[in-house]
């Protein structure tokens, strides 16, 4: 199929903020990104086709690259009664069908940032590292730029066709991954008005956070679920974990949400949560941490209690689905990335192991004749399993060989299966005998070999793994905002005919 004619074919009806063409930008169908990662899709569609979509749920493990993947399923399976080692079981997912590789880099980057790579799955078009749903002819942190280079998402395709829209993450919900389904923006870190240069208030930009409350009814949120509280409120507010604001616009967005839009609720705590009437209740919005969610190592210790994403993505599929049309939910785990970036292994773990957990639960609560289910990753990190440990080893321990002695390095200290390239767990001198250390307790930094405040993400490619309608298009490698065409052919969003 030749491109101008794919680009031709592309037309939908769509009322959103900023955007007031009927169709997609020009700077959007136009890209060599967004008509070569349609082609593909229609090369593909050729082979199989299936029936329609009426739901797809994406999910993104922030971070959860391949070795991961490996060492979450080992520790999961170690935590079970009986297991035979752990290397024999499988994270939730990993059961599906339909698998493929998927690359990450940025237009600018060879190792990505959260920003760019969930444009290209949420655009169908790769950008710069940095930048929120805007071509990268857009320079970072350039307000002026950034106008007329706007995209539209799928979160916009799909409110235009009637489909209700959620997104849910464990990070703040204006941070870089979750806000690029709704917000466009040339700088990830304007998270709240307090962050906009002179620049970008003189030439009319807003905040992330304005531009998840402040939409048009018909292109609102159904459902909005994660931290960031600080984001909505003004400064010279105080939550009820006794944390401040960050607008220095006097306006309160929580407060908003409920008067924007109809049967509206906001929630910050469990108990609220929990007590929530998905019957009486249109649109949701839970803002449960002044910044990122907790760890769930340690989310029983919030002050003011916080759902598990397991219990965020029940609620927002019960919430989602009352809408016969159907629904497009978008789900980060995004603390995995943040454990890494500390050196965390068990933290990143047992993130991990919850982000399977959510994910079984969307398959309980969904039909594989109707929905779409693809999980997938932003990009990986530089988290290394090495040695070479005995079957059943603890994935979080001293590395000990099949004899059952204790492994040493040439200095004759013993070392951990897991460990990292660089991050605050660098050796700088001698290395600190592990002989006598608990490696498995949650706070255990994995030792790693370059010295940097902040463990870096890795370039090499991530995986997809999909079931249910379209899923078939999950094949071979791919370049990662074809992901964004899988969606859009299998729920017939209104754009490309493949």
């Amino acid at each position: 199929m030749n491109h101008k004619k794919i680009a031709a074919l592309f037309t939908c009806s769509l009322v959103s903020a900023g955007i007031n063409a009927a169709v997609l930008p020009t700077v959007q169908t136009d890209s060599d990104w967004y008509k070569n990662g349609a082609q593909r899709v229609a090369d593909k569609t050729q082979i199989t086709t299936k029936q329609q979509a009426k739901n797809v749920i994406l999910f993104v493990g922030d971070g959860m690259g391949i070795s991961t993947l490996t060492a979450a399923r080992i520790y999961a399976g170690q935590q079970l009664e009986g297991n035979q080692g752990g290397e024999e079981h499988f994270l939730s997912f990993e059961h599906f069908d339909n698998t493929a590789l998927v690359k990450t880099y940025n237009t600018n980057q060879q190792t990505p940032d959260s920003a760019g790579t969930m444009t290209a799955m949420v655009t169908g078009v790769k950008s710069k590292a940095g930048v929120l749903s805007v071509s990268d002819t857009s320079l970072r942190g350039n307000c002026l730029s950034s106008q007329g280079n706007e995209l539209t998402t799928l979160v916009d395709l799909a409110n235009a066709k009637g489909l209700s829209t959620g997104v849910v993450s464990t990070a703040r919900i204006t941070h870089a991954t979750p806000a690029a389904t709704y917000a466009r923006s040339p700088e990830r870190n304007w998270e709240a008005d307090s962050n906009l240069t002179d620049e970008a208030m003189s030439n009319g930009c807003s905040d992330i956070a304005k531009q998840l409350v402040m939409r048009d009814k018909d292109n609102a949120l159904t459902v909005a679920l994660g931290g960031g509280r600080r984001n909505f409120i003004p400064s010279d507010v105080t939550d009820g974990e006794n944390q401040s604001g960050r607008r220095d616009d006097g306006i309160d967005l929580t407060q908003a949400w409920i008067e924007n839009f109809d049967n509206a609720a906001y929630v910050w705590n469990k108990t609220d949560f929990d007590a929530i009437d998905v019957d009486s209740t249109d649109h949701l919005l839970g803002l449960f941490n002044s910044s990122h969610m907790e760890y769930e190592a340690d989310r029983a210790d919030d002050v003011g209690g916080e759902p598990s994403l397991t219990e965020m993505t029940a609620k927002a599929i019960e919430m989602l689905s009352k809408n016969d049309q159907g629904y497009l939910l978008i789900v980060e785990s995004g603390r995995i990335d943040h454990a890494h970036h500390g050196g965390n292994a068990k933290r990143a773990l047992i993130d991990t192991v919850e982000f399977s957990n959510a994910v079984s639960a969307a398959v309980t609560a969904t039909s594989d004749d109707d929905t779409l289910i693809m999980v997938t990753a932003d990009h990986s990190h530089v988290f290394t399993i090495a040695g070479y440990p005995k079957r059943g080893n603890p994935i979080l321990g001293l590395v000990h060989g099949v004899d059952g002695s204790l492994s040493t390095a040439s200095d004759g200290l013993p070392y951990t299966t897991l460990g990292y390239t660089n991050g605050p767990g660098a050796v700088v001198g001698s290395r600190d005998d592990l002989s006598s250390v608990d490696t498995e307790a949650t706070d255990f930094q994995q030792q790693a070999l370059i010295a940097t405040s902040s463990e870096t993400h890795a370039g090499e490619d991530i995986s997809l793994h999909a079931t249910g309608p379209g899923a078939h298009l999950a094949q071979g490698v791919m370049e990662q905002n074809v992901i964004f065409h899988i969606i859009n052919q299998a729920q017939m969003l209104g754009g490309t005919k493949y």
